[in-house]
Parts: structure tokens; sequence; C-alpha cells
């Protein structure tokens, strides 16, 4: 699972509003051992303001699904964690998921984020995969 995380390029984070409403949104990732990065990107956006971290930030558990499809379903699987999000403000952690993000993501090479950088600290780990047991 951890390797499968770790590889995939796109993850699906869902939080829940402080009304109760869930939100799913695909989001860039990278795994550095029990914890996950994300930044706010520079890809249009309709508000700077983003439902995803005023979520975190009322209900800071929320779960990541990774997956991988093709017509052969025996290829198929999926990873899902249950991380807590700690949204970091600057400083040297922040920094160094920019540059871990920046490894993995070419785009991230030629233009940094410049949003807030989102640790998902992995509370538990779940998965499935068609060719395995």
């Amino acid at each position: 699972m951890r390797r499968r995380l770790g590889d995939a390029r796109v993850g699906h984070l869902a939080s829940v509003a402080a009304s109760g409403v869930p939100h799913v949104v695909p989001i860039c990732f990278v795994l550095e051992g029990d914890a996950l990065y994300w930044a706010v990107d520079h890809k249009p956006k309709s508000t700077r303001r983003l439902q995803r971290l005023a979520n975190l930030r009322a209900n800071p558990v929320a779960e990541l699904v990774a997956d991988h499809y093709e017509e052969d379903w025996s290829l198929l699987w999926w990873v899902r964690v249950r991380v807590e999000a700690t949204q970091l403000e600057g400083g040297p952690e922040s920094e160094h998921g920019l540059d871990l993000l920046a490894a993995k993501y070419p785009q991230y090479q030629e233009r940094r984020p410049a949003g807030p950088v989102v640790r998902l600290a992995i509370l538990g780990w779940s998965g499935w995969a068609a060719g395995e047991r």
C-alpha cells in the first residue's frame, strides 16, 4: 500500500464541512514516512478561500484515496488513508514539503506553489488490490 500510495500521481481528499456536508477534491501530494504533504498551487481556482482548507480547520480528520483503474480488472487497486491535517504557515517543514512536492512534480519545479502547505499525518491505512489477497 505504501508503495502504491507513494507512486500515485493524484489522490482524492475527502473532508467534512462544519455543517456536516462532505467535500471531495483531487490533489497532488507526496508521501514521506507517515505523512503526506500537499499545497495550494497556481492551478486556476474560483477563489483562494478554499472549502477544503475551511473544512480541515473545522474538522482536521479527513481521508485520502488513491486508486488505479484499467480495463483489465485484475490490475485494479486502491489505497485509503485516514489523516489528521495541519496547515503549515511557512517555516522549515513547509519548505521541506514544497521541496518534496517539487521533486515529484516537474510543474512545481517550474512554478513553486505559493499557497499554504498542508501536512496530513496518517492515522490508519486500508486498501485492496484485485490481483492480491
